[in-house]
């Protein structure tokens, strides 16, 4: 089997992802795994999907026929499920007003500690009260066997006090 991950952008309405899913399903492909969304207005996916290897090259040419109603672009899957078993996992969450380069910051953060983004999810929202927006955040991150959480807690809490956002470690896998 192999593993392709399609990304998917368009204008939203009814019945994109069905579009999607039965061109995977007409050519024997199986939808594993996806995150979709509609932002401002926008479709957005990212779909992992396998399928026998000798399906692949007729799989992405029928995708390429929903040009002018989805942008879809195919990518070969990473060979890296042996690395992914032996990681261990953090979720976090961050909360704080929002501004400029919090993202920058957080992920730039997390880079130095040797620590890859798995999973992020953002949101701004108007902050009851106070007035203002109020930046949220959840993340889940893949550390490499030489990161000391203990380490990555404590840059992640003094980086935290640097930007004024409240960071809280969820759970560790």
């Amino acid at each position: 089997m192999t593993t392709l991950v399609l990304t998917i952008v368009g204008d939203d309405r009814a019945g994109l992802v069905s579009s999607v899913a039965d061109i995977v399903d007409a050519h024997g492909g199986n939808w594993e795994n996806s995150e979709l969304a509609e932002l401002a207005g926008a479709f957005a996916g990212i779909v992992e999907v396998s399928i026998a290897a000798d399906g692949a090259a007729a799989l992405r040419a029928a995708l390429e026929g929903l040009a002018g109603t989805l942008a879809v672009t195919v990518h070969a899957g990473a060979a890296a499920a042996a690395a992914a078993a032996a990681a261990r996992t953090v979720t976090f969450d961050v909360v704080g007003n929002d501004r400029p380069g919090i993202v920058r910051e957080l992920s730039t953060a997390l880079s130095a500690q040797g620590a890859s983004i798995e999973r992020m999810s953002t949101q701004t929202t108007d902050a009851a009260m106070a007035g203002g927006r109020l930046f949220e955040a959840s993340i889940t991150a893949t550390l490499a066997a030489t990161v000391v959480v203990d380490d990555l807690v404590a840059e992640l809490e003094r980086l935290a006090t640097e930007i004024q956002v409240d960071v809280t470690l969820s759970d560790e896998a």
